[in-house]
């Protein structure tokens, strides 16, 4: 009956059923594929963790922290230099934090094999310029600078050092010889003297001296040295400036 019923349609009402039909069940199965994609998508989303920072922990600890989120480490067997991180910790890290993982992905660490080993060159009676010019050079540090003074040795040259030659290190310590030593004064007592006068005393004995005036001081007459740096009984050398603040 539903036959005859069909046959009895148009052509044209019977062409438009069809297309409906066909267009209700492409949606059903567009509908189907876009449901079963959401859902695997949330479903990997769930099963998904954000991978933490590790870079400056040991292996152990970092295997720890990735267990409790189902993760796993690998350790990249070459170890590589930094003068950053100690060694024997983590210096990179894959993936990078921050990004999300799934449960049983193994996160890849390279360890550091900390600082970069130089071999620390000669520098014993090399000038203290050319000696800190070659170690910065080669990549050192240097730690500190120790003075003597000695007739023994050409002034401003390195007379030993720290470590030894030819010995890995990325900091160095040197002896520089800065020759005779200066001659020494006692620092007078010059307050309540004219300044020009004291300075010029002073001055015959090789120092030198600023004098440099100050406000008026009541009772003193002007030109007065009110005070002195270094005070008196300092020891002083040629290489030391003297000031003498005068009143006005």
């Amino acid at each position: 009956m539903v036959r005859c019923l069909l046959n009895r349609m148009p052509f044209g009402a019977r062409v438009w059923r069809l297309g409906k039909g066909v267009a209700l069940l492409a949606a059903l199965i567009t509908t189907f594929f876009v449901s079963l994609a959401v859902s695997m998508r949330m479903a990997l989303r769930a099963g998904e963790v954000t991978v933490p920072a590790l870079a400056g922990v040991t292996a152990s600890d970092a295997t720890a922290a990735l267990a409790d989120l189902g993760l796993t480490l690998r350790v990249d067997d070459a170890a590589r230099p930094d003068d950053r991180v100690p060694a024997g910790r983590i210096m990179q890290q894959d993936p990078p934090a921050g990004i999300g993982a799934r449960r049983q992905r193994s996160v890849r660490v390279w360890l550091s094999a900390g600082p970069r080993a130089v071999i620390v060159p000669r520098v014993i009676g090399q000038t203290e310029r050319t000696a800190r010019i070659r170690l910065e050079q080669g990549g050192m540090t240097i730690a500190a600078t120790s003075e003597v003074h000695s007739t023994d040795y050409p002034p401003d040259t390195v007379i030993a050092q720290s470590p030894e030659p030819d010995t890995a290190a990325t900091r160095v310590r040197l002896l520089v010889n800065r020759g005779e030593p200066a001659i020494a004064y006692v620092m007078p007592d010059v307050a309540g003297t004219a300044g020009e006068q004291a300075a010029d005393a002073l001055r015959q004995q090789g120092l030198r001296v600023a004098v440099v005036a100050t406000l008026p001081v009541p009772n003193v007459p002007p030109g007065t040295v009110t005070q002195q740096t270094p005070a008196a009984g300092s020891r002083v050398s040629a290489t030391d400036i003297v000031s003498l603040e005068v009143s006005r």
